[in-house]
């Protein structure tokens, strides 16, 4: 669905492929696999994996401004982190986790990590939270992000709290929805 709004000859990846790569969408003529081919398969994965991949390169991004494991920073950011999260601080502490953690999420396994932040936060009561949210913000560089502690905290835990969210939700396979993609579309055109 979302492909084929962008194709067409009006379409920004038409005009695109026939502008700047001066390849009609039928060529070749005689060929089993022409322009607009190539141009649907792009868009298709353009729309399923860049997502997937930009969700867990922001969850990524979101820990790497923590302070790093391993530093008297990040030793002592993470030794608070375990004393205001209890035990849901286990889920993301970097001694539990264990050393490939975020390798893990690059080579693919994003669902496995994303349900790991979910866990931590899910567990936290609302003290907890405040006290998390707190930590963080107080680590996070105010030179770089000018905002007070608590409210960068914050908004560093609602955006990996989403990020998570998007992580889990794009892993999904195709062959995992598309019966519930059938059944939707029939009821939502039914209504």
């Amino acid at each position: 669905m979302i492909v084929r709004h962008y194709l067409g000859e009006d379409g920004e990846l038409a005009q695109y492929l026939t502008r700047q790569l001066n390849t009609p969408l039928d060529w070749p003529e005689e060929g089993d696999l022409n322009t607009e081919h190539v141009a649907n398969i792009a868009a298709a994965a353009a729309c399923d994996v860049s997502y997937d991949q930009a969700a867990n390169g922001h969850l990524v991004d979101l820990f790497s401004a923590l302070p790093l494991p391993g530093t008297p920073e990040g030793d002592e950011f993470w030794d608070a982190l375990r004393r205001v999260g209890d035990e849901a601080a286990l889920y993301i502490d970097p001694a539990n986790a264990g050393g490939p953690f975020f390798k893990y999420l690059i080579d693919g396994n994003e669902g496995g990590i994303a349900g790991r932040v979910l866990s931590f936060l899910g567990e936290l009561d609302d003290q907890q939270r405040d006290a998390v949210a707190e930590v963080i913000g107080g680590a996070l560089d105010h030179n770089t992000f000018v905002a007070g502690g608590r409210y960068l905290g914050k908004l560093w835990l609602r955006d990996a709290e989403t990020s998570a969210w998007h992580v889990l939700l794009a892993s999904r396979k195709t062959y995992e929805t598309e019966d519930d993609r059938k059944r939707f579309l029939e009821a939502w055109g039914n209504a």
